[in-house]
């Protein structure tokens, strides 16, 4: 009987335990889990800040002084540079069509029907053949001259503004370089006023200096993408304006022969 009593009570402690052991675990695994939810909460700001909000806290910590400066030059270089991509996309023409169309005019109607064609069509080439189709009368040779000049004027047309595009570029770095030295000279007075090189003394002028060459080099780099492009795109258009003006002085000569 004793026996049975030693067996019973032996059986009650250990089930008594394990309870409490399963207790003490559910309730460490509830505080964890709470834990983890409340570091999960403390970290979801952090994680929803957008690019949008992150880019306006770092504008406005590098200060609004060079900072919009930078800004201003992001905002003309982008609105010239969009005007000239339309201007030189509007100027395109299709070459290959319009001298087939001012042979045919030329083969049917003459000089007169050819200059029609031209007035009817849009864009720097067209310009260009009306211009020699015009001076036809005095000769083929003043027509060349007058293909060559108003060339010229066409040219300087395609490139209108671009070199404002070009000072941005380098005007961007350097005024955020700029902002780079004032935020060291800032950095650097906080400490000699301080006596003490205290860290967190350093640490905002230096930031403030990093962040300002960050946003210049970023603008400079979005302006020189839309510059290159530009280029290339005027360099297209005068390699067309060059064959289409060798093109019809041919066409002028076989008219006149």
């Amino acid at each position: 009987m004793k026996r049975l009593f030693s067996i019973l009570a032996i059986s009650g402690l250990m089930a008594f335990g394990t309870v409490n052991a399963t207790t003490n675990a559910n309730a460490t695994t509830a505080v964890t889990t709470v834990a983890t939810i409340t570091q999960e909460q403390d970290a979801a700001p952090a994680e929803e800040l957008g690019f949008h909000q992150e880019l306006k806290k770092r504008f406005v910590e590098g200060g609004p002084g060079f900072m919009g400066i930078v800004l201003l030059c992001l905002i003309l270089g982008l609105a010239i540079a969009i005007e000239r991509i339309i201007f030189l996309n509007l100027s395109t023409t299709n070459t290959k069509k319009l001298t087939k169309n001012v042979e045919d005019a030329l083969s049917s109607g003459g000089v007169e029907a050819a200059k029609e064609v031209c007035r009817n069509t849009k864009g720097p080439i067209a310009s260009i053949f009306y211009q020699g189709l015009d001076r036809t009368d005095e000769g083929v040779e003043a027509a060349e001259k007058a293909v060559v000049a108003y060339g010229g004027v066409q040219m300087g047309q395609l490139e209108k503004n671009v070199s404002w595009i070009s000072l941005f570029i380098a005007l961007a770095p350097m005024l955020g370089f700029m902002g780079t030295v004032i935020g060291m000279i800032q950095a650097f007075d906080k400490i000699e006023a301080a006596g003490d090189m205290n860290p967190s003394l350093v640490a905002g002028g230096i930031k403030v200096a990093l962040l300002t060459t960050v946003f210049g080099l970023i603008v400079a780099i979005i302006l020189q993408i839309f510059y290159n492009y530009i280029i290339a795109k005027i360099d297209s258009i005068v390699n067309d304006m060059e064959d289409a003006s060798i093109t019809l002085m041919d066409l002028l000569i076989r008219h006149k022969k």
